[in-house]
């Protein structure tokens, strides 16, 4: 019988921390999509894939015009893409579903594959601290204020964003090559959420999250993991599920 393979990938952050190393990224993840494809039974893409992206009733956000071709290439091969909105592509409605037909989703998914269980998550907002964060959450998901800011034109708009994206901290560390220091793996949020999620569904096998950046596996317990898939700014970092178990791989370009 043939087993599954899947495919996970987080953190793109397209858009920073300029045009030209954000294209550079671009062209490296078409590549990889392209090597994948051959053996790919689903793709998972598991958030923050634009640093920035806000869908307007009939503009087009300019730009990730090679990814975006490439990931309907790959649908219209009869793969399924999911694409997993995290909390900087939160805005993203339904542009990508109806052009591209990825599966959009925004709260955990459980799927089973080979007799495992995988808890899906971009990771923003689950796990504890980080208040802050939440808060803010709440209002970039509260639905009158996606309706003021579509308002705006989107020249203003998107030219809002983008600033903002790319004076982050995120973008700064991306532009001097470097990495946010990490936690401790007891002290990481996501390994907190996923040890106490155990108790809530202990049935599952495989914890897989993006969002924080740092390539990380972990036992939560005796029978799960915990995968936080680490990003394509520093890490260029991947999950593969094959055989029944995940592992994390780094694509390199070959010369």
């Amino acid at each position: 019988m043939k087993k599954t393979r899947l495919y996970f990938a987080s953190d793109f952050h397209l858009g920073i921390p300029d045009y030209e190393s954000s294209l550079k990224r671009e062209k490296l993840l078409v590549k990889w999509l392209d090597t994948i494809t051959a053996d790919a039974d689903e793709i998972f893409l598991m958030g923050d894939i634009f640093d920035f992206w806000f869908e307007y009733k009939f503009v087009v956000q300019k730009g990730y015009v090679r990814l975006l071709g490439k990931i309907a290439e790959i649908t219209d091969k009869g793969i399924p893409v999911h694409l997993f909105r995290g909390n900087h592509d939160v805005w993203a409605f339904d542009y990508l579903n109806k052009e591209l037909n990825v599966q959009l989703h925004r709260e955990p998914v459980i799927r089973e594959f080979d007799g495992r269980k995988l808890f899906l998550a971009h990771g923003d907002g689950l796990g504890p601290g980080d208040n802050g964060y939440k808060m803010l959450k709440k209002v970039f998901e509260f639905k009158p204020n996606q309706f003021l800011f579509r308002w705006l034109h989107p020249d203003l708009g998107a030219r809002m964003g983008l600033f903002f994206s790319r004076k982050s901290r995120l973008a700064n560390e991306s532009k001097e090559g470097r990495e946010d220091k990490s936690n401790s793996p007891d002290e990481e949020m996501l390994v907190q959420y996923a040890r106490k999620k155990t108790l809530q569904y202990p049935d599952v096998d495989y914890f897989v999250f993006g969002h924080r950046h740092i390539p990380m596996q972990l036992k939560v317990s005796e029978k799960a993991e915990v995968v936080i898939l680490g990003d394509w700014i520093t890490h260029f970092s991947y999950g593969v599920f094959e055989d029944g178990k995940m592992r994390i791989e780094y694509f390199r370009e070959k010369d």
